[in-house]
């Protein structure tokens, strides 16, 4: 007996019926599973480089606020010497006698702006209301005062200046603020 067989005969095959898809609905159903799992492996990657992208943003602009407010105490540290000045100066001026202590007064006030300046090349500006409105956020108010030349709400005298680094504020400005006066009727 031969088993040599024709091309047209049925032969039994090596693969196993049980092992492979029987229908085309059930190649569609794994084909659809498959896409599934990969739109959600797709969906995490996305996820996890936009949180990696604000992690790199969030510490860049951590690194950049470091930079620009890295001398903030230093600067609040230097300005109880711009006070000090400031308050030589108009010492000085409200007792001049013969001449010399107005020449003193001009040295100080010469310093005085040189330091101010030297300040403001840092970005640490200074706060100078007069006449402003006031502000909560750049001035603390110190008392309220009647006056009848003055808008009420506003910034009637500055007792010590505030600085501000880089638009934050390190230091408000000490206020007197106008009120309406007794009589006025308003």
């Amino acid at each position: 007996m031969s088993e040599d067989k024709s091309p047209g005969q049925d032969t039994p095959t090596d693969v196993d019926d049980q092992s492979t898809p029987q229908t085309v609905d059930e190649l569609i159903a794994a084909l659809e599973t498959a896409r599934s799992v990969a739109e959600q492996a797709r969906d995490q990657a996305l996820r996890a480089q936009a949180e990696a992208e604000n992690v790199r943003r969030r510490a860049q602009r951590d690194v950049e606020n470091a930079h620009k407010f890295a001398l903030e105490r230093f600067g609040n540290d230097l300005l109880p010497v711009v006070d000090s000045l400031e308050r030589a100066v108009e010492s000085a001026r409200s007792t001049d006698r013969a001449g010399a202590v107005a020449a003193i007064a001009d040295g100080v006030e010469l310093s005085l702006k040189l330091f101010v300046d030297t300040l403001a090349r840092s970005n640490l500006i200074q706060v100078d209301p007069v006449g402003e409105p006031f502000d909560p956020k750049l001035h603390q108010a110190v008392s309220m005062v009647e006056s009848d030349t003055a808008e009420p709400g506003s910034v009637l005298q500055v007792l010590q200046k505030g600085y501000t680094l880089n638009g934050r504020l390190v230091r408000p400005a000490m206020v007197i603020v106008a009120k309406t006066a007794a009589g006025s009727g308003n």
